[in-house]
């Protein structure tokens, strides 16, 4: 059996949650879709799927999988509409949503370069931190940076995003530097609220564990921007993404401290509901991305020390 052909149905199945939905998708009978994951299943030497004749759920082993295979998947997307686009052009109208601070700073000048690229594209860009639904509100992108939940959405790996502890020089000078995670409870910390994404603290790597921190501190706040000039004021540590900070270390307007237990970073991705025939706008505009958000040099080349 195709290996390709095995992989693109994984990929049907785990987003749409059942054998027969996935059987829709690829103009296939169930039974045809169950060899499929069967013979994949049997190559590997590893179930990817827990089945039962009410539900359909993903391994551990499945879940590490999926990502690989999307990116395959859309790789191969990618490869066979950079063919067709001598003689195709992109047309229509395409809504795109994303987080409030990322998008402005990075995915707003991202839209107008590729609208100068693509004359007949017109764009409607939602900037908000809510997780919007793409279905029902008719999206066609969304721009996500951190942890992902929703398995049926394709996702595509645009970048790595770093967090980073920072301070100002009059913090610092004023208050100290923390050489451990321990000693942030000397520290005021800079939070966002409990709906901000960072109910469970700020993650770290301790001897080899990753291991969660909740900073004490008189303010948090649901907005990272706030969060981002109360760290410039000298208020306190934040723990903020290189993509929103790197500017301030550059220009020694903010320091990062607590390097050594920098825990791994996570992604920036581009989410959308559906691989097959899917209109060329979204798939030159996630391409777009890719290039942009891919090269290192659009983020420039300096690490934070400390």
């Amino acid at each position: 059996m195709n290996p390709l052909r095995e992989i693109e149905t994984f990929v049907q199945v785990a987003q749409r949650g059942s054998l027969s939905a996935a059987a829709r998708a690829l103009d296939l009978t169930p039974a045809m879709i169950g060899r499929r994951i069967d013979a994949l299943e049997a190559r590997l030497g590893v179930r990817l799927l827990t089945r039962t004749t009410r539900s359909l759920s993903l391994t551990e082993e499945g879940t590490a999988f999926l990502e690989d295979c999307q990116r395959i998947v859309e790789d191969l997307a990618s490869a066979e509409a950079n063919v067709r686009r001598g003689s195709m052009s992109a047309s229509g109208h395409l809504r795109i949503t994303a987080p409030a601070g990322f998008g402005r700073r990075h995915v707003a000048p991202a839209v107008a370069d590729f609208l100068a690229q693509h004359p007949d594209v017109d764009v409607s860009l939602d900037l908000s931190d809510r997780i919007a639904d793409l279905a029902n509100e008719s999206i066609d992108c969304a721009i996500r940076v951190g942890e992902l939940t929703d398995s049926r959405l394709v996702r595509v790996h645009l970048a790595d995003n770093r967090r980073v502890v920072v301070g100002s020089p009059a913090y610092l000078k004023r208050r100290g530097t923390p050489k451990h995670p321990d000693e942030l409870a000397e520290h005021d910390g800079l939070s966002l609220g409990d709906t901000g994404g960072q109910a469970r603290g700020w993650s770290f790597v301790v001897d080899g564990e990753l291991r969660s921190v909740r900073p004490q501190g008189r303010f948090d706040c649901n907005d990272g921007a706030v969060l981002h000039e109360w760290a410039l004021a000298g208020r306190g540590l934040a723990w903020r993404s290189m993509w929103e900070v790197s500017d301030d270390l550059a220009a020694g307007r903010l320091r990062a401290v607590l390097q050594a237990f920098a825990a791994p970073p996570n992604g920036i991705y581009a989410l959308f509901l559906e691989r097959r025939h899917l209109p060329l706008r979204t798939r030159l505009f996630v391409d777009h991305l890719k290039q942009r958000f891919g090269n290192p040099a659009y983020w420039g080349t300096r690490e934070p020390s400390a």
